[in-house]
């Protein structure tokens, strides 16, 4: 067993949560929840989107309040009115969705509402001091000073834990921690678990990766609609207990489509590049050039900093290019927009659904028709039967719980958020999708629905697919080509019948990790 599962000290319970209830109008997203965290020990849990995971959290976290039911801290029970309420008894939470403020560099993000005074006003030097400390336990590349909309997303997940660890909390909720970190920051995220562990410090632990959970984890919990359907330890569980458990029988993420051959080129990207505005000379795309046909799938893999994501933007219009040309069918599309490019039939699903894919103001309904309402739009007058029609065509099509059309898009939980990106995008109806880290908080089931639609797309319509993952196991799914990235580069390029070991060690990553 490793060092990250063999420090617990106690199984003493910390935290309880007894006969826990939560509805939101008519819909019940949790019913009845009992719920215990060890002091010292890390406790998982697992559950679809949707399944009351989130909700659960925010709870024990102070940013809801329950309907129902009884929580206990150290034996006695306890009420939070706020998440400022559980901070100060201890308890902290880092959210799936990153909540940082990006005009803003670290130091002030990680000190934000509480910082640290001094004789003449904020003492930004000691605020430096300790914010270099937290950042040299994770990611030493990160400067205080530096802002944090210039940072990656994976960065800005490692400011989010470094925040939560300033506080100095005795139970520490991570939901989805690991969604935007490579195995790399993974790997040193785990560090730092097994080192709060050693010091008394209680873990809750959300991911979608299951595998890795595994890692980490003492105790599991399986939550399904709303309801705790399996407890164990983990000397007493493995991967297929938790799809099990999760999903049920039979379960596997699929596998490239047969039996039809491809179009056309759909998608040429030629002598493609794009500068990195930081450092002169340096490319994060570095002229490539890729095609994919219609009814193909092909997969982008590569460490961070590969240039996947940049490779994808600039593609879709987000990003400029500063040599290169983008075809869309034999037709060059470099100069179009980005909502010219939709109307030609390429679009894209961002990595970060918050703050690209999503108008957070809007009901879910909205969002899923926002890319197409030019189809049912004219004269400024829209067709509100020829909408729901195809707002409800998507709702039906990539499966998304919701609470009906007109629901706040915040009331999702975060894997349903992202299908309503994805489902926006194909009723486009388009030729090409790029997407960027699709499965990114979507649970092992959701992710099957997913996939199964860009393999049905492939093979029914035609769509030529381009996504790109930091997940091995996805790149052995569906793909029928696998093209390995490295600074800005195509290093290899695979068939359908790749192994797991020659995609990372084409990419340079450790098999180990």
């Amino acid at each position: 067993m490793s060092e990250l599962t063999q420090h617990a000290p106690t199984d003493e319970i910390v935290l309880s949560a007894k006969d826990v209830a939560k509805s939101f109008g008519n819909v019940h997203a949790l019913k009845t929840v009992n719920f215990d965290i060890h002091r010292g020990q890390v406790t998982t849990l697992f559950g679809e989107n949707g399944a009351g995971k989130s909700t659960l959290m925010k709870i024990l976290s102070g940013v809801i309040q329950p309907t129902s039911g009884e929580i206990t801290l150290n034996g006695e029970p306890v009420s939070f009115s706020s998440s400022v309420d559980a901070q100060r008894m201890g308890i902290s939470i880092i959210h799936q969705e990153l909540s940082l403020a990006p005009n803003m560099n670290v130091r002030d993000n990680i000190f934000m509402g509480r910082e640290i005074k001094g004789a003449s006003g904020i003492n930004y030097a000691e605020e430096a001091r300790q914010a270099q400390k937290l950042l040299a336990d994770l990611d030493g590349s990160i400067d205080p000073l530096d802002m944090v909309e210039d940072l990656r997303l994976g960065q800005q997940q490692i400011i989010e834990i470094a925040r939560a660890l300033s506080v100095e909390s005795r139970i520490l909720i991570m939901d989805e921690p690991t969604s935007a970190l490579s195995a790399t920051e993974v790997g040193v995220l785990f560090d730092v678990i097994a080192r709060l562990k050693r010091q008394g410090v209680s873990i809750v632990y959300i991911s979608h990766h299951l595998e890795e959970a595994l890692e980490v984890t003492d105790h599991a919990v399986v939550l399904r609609d709303g309801l705790m359907t399996a407890y164990a330890k983990r000397a007493d569980i493995d991967l297929e207990w938790i799809v099990r458990n999760m999903v049920g029988e039979g379960f596997d993420l699929g596998s490239p489509p047969v039996d039809h051959e491809f179009g056309a080129v759909a998608l040429n990207i030629e002598n493609l590049s794009v500068a990195d505005a930081k450092v002169a000379g340096r490319f994060l795309v570095d002229h490539l050039s890729l095609q994919v046909r219609a009814g193909e799938i092909v997969c982008l893999y590569g460490l961070m900093g590969a240039g996947r994501t940049e490779l994808l933007e600039c593609v879709a219009g987000r990003l400029p290019a500063d040599d290169g040309k983008v075809l869309l069918g034999g037709k060059d599309i470099s100069r179009l927009t980005i909502s010219e490019r939709i109307e030609q039939g390429l679009v894209l699903v961002p990595e970060d659904r918050q703050r690209d894919g999503l108008v957070q103001t809007q009901s879910v309904g909205q969002n899923l028709s926002l890319a197409s309402i030019k189809d049912f739009t004219r004269w400024l007058l829209t067709s509100r039967p020829r909408e729901t029609e195809v707002i409800d065509n998507a709702i039906g099509q990539v499966r998304i719980k919701a609470g009906g059309a007109h629901a706040e898009i915040g009331s999702l939980s975060g894997g349903n958020q992202q299908k309503v990106v994805i489902g926006k995008m194909l009723a486009t109806q388009p030729r090409v999708v790029l997407l960027d880290e699709p499965s990114r908080g979507i649970d092992i089931g959701a992710k099957a629905e997913v996939f199964r639609l860009l393999a049905q797309g492939a093979a029914q319509k035609g769509l030529a697919v381009l996504f790109s993952t930091s997940e091995v196991g996805e790149c052995l799914s569906i793909a029928h080509r696998v093209v390995v990235l490295s600074k800005g580069r195509i290093k290899a390029e695979f068939g359908a019948d790749v192994t797991k070991e020659e995609i990372m060690a084409a990419s340079g990553e450790s098999v180990a990790a």
